[in-house]
């Protein structure tokens, strides 16, 4: 069913809640999917976002669906196909760096809450003017980091950010520090090293880490 702008953004915003950290996968081997994504939610980040930059991305969607707990989102979505790719995958909202009329069309259409990318005023105000409020904030540290965000935030309260792209255990307090923060997006709770090594016990630790970060 074809979501409006406003009813997107609205269902992102739930999303983006459930916890202070989205984890940003990329996955090389489809068959750790199940297991990466057990071992996040049991941590207590039940929503990840697969990056669309390997071969086995879609099948890792597939794969991951139906974790107790967990949502499952596509990111690094660039084009009306990959909208549809993700779509029929079983992916239940997408994460793009930026926006195109296009891409925000497409995932209207096909009724994917999507979390759209901006990194300056006039992108964050482009997208609110459409109905699009709960953004992402992309690259977060190379756009100013901090400080930029809540440069942002004050003559645009209306817009809530999930900064992503350098966002660290070190840093990310700044940013969940803010008020138009609502989460912000990282890859640390799950690096290649641990998932190659299947070491999914690490990872539940990392995630029950970030699930403990508090927000603003």
């Amino acid at each position: 069913m074809p979501l409006t702008p406003s009813d997107a953004s609205k269902q992102m915003r739930e999303i983006c809640a459930l916890a202070p950290v989205v984890p940003v996968l990329v996955i090389n081997d489809a068959s750790t999917a199940r297991p990466l994504a057990e071992a996040l939610a049991a941590g207590g980040l039940p929503a990840l976002e697969v990056t669309l930059r390997t071969p086995a991305a879609l099948e890792a969607i597939r794969l991951m669906q139906g974790v107790t707990g967990g949502q499952v989102g596509a990111g690094t979505l660039l084009t009306p196909q990959d909208v549809r790719a993700a779509k029929e995958a079983g992916a239940t909202f997408g994460v793009s760096p930026g926006a195109t009329d296009a891409l925000l069309a497409a995932a209207e259409a096909e009724g994917l809450p999507l979390l759209p990318g901006a990194a300056t005023a006039t992108e964050a105000m482009q997208l609110w003017t459409r109905g699009y409020d709960m953004q992402k904030f992309f690259p977060a540290e190379a756009s100013g980091g901090a400080p930029a965000v809540k440069a942002i935030g004050a003559p645009l309260p209306q817009i809530t950010f999930c900064p992503t792209g350098g966002v660290t255990p070190s840093n990310a307090g700044h940013y969940l520090n803010l008020d138009n923060v609502l989460c912000v997006g990282g890859s640390w709770v799950a690096p290649d090293a641990l998932i190659r090594a299947q070491d999914w016990a690490a990872i539940e630790a990392l995630a029950q880490e970030a699930r403990q970060m508090p927000r603003a």
